[in-house]
């Protein structure tokens, strides 16, 4: 059951990070001015966050469940995911600070 939900936590970090990363390379590529660039890409980055945010949320939440039946290498997956999610959200913050100074 915890490596289902395990697989499950990975899929949905999977889908989040390679949609974001889609649509911000999609916005980069994309033939604007850079101040519309700039704004659609903060719009993204700003999705991308809070998807992030929630995603966090959700894992320590459901921490409690995890550690009361999931095994020693169940805890290693759930603390990799949550903290690959630390890691994104620092970097999207970054570069909407990044896009902020530019404006």
């Amino acid at each position: 059951m915890e490596e289902k939900s395990s697989k499950k936590d990975h899929f949905w970090l999977g889908l989040l990070v390679g949609a974001s990363v889609g649509a911000v390379l999609g916005v980069l590529f994309a033939p604007n001015e850079g101040k519309v660039t700039r704004k659609k890409l903060t719009y993204q980055l700003k999705k991308m966050r809070e998807q992030l945010l929630e995603f966090l949320k959700k894992l320590k939440e459901g921490k409690e469940e995890h550690i009361s039946m999931a095994k020693t290498k169940g805890e290693q997956v759930v603390n990799e995911a949550k903290n690959k999610a630390e890691t994104l959200l620092k970097d999207v913050e970054n570069l909407m600070e990044q896009i902020k100074h530019k404006e």
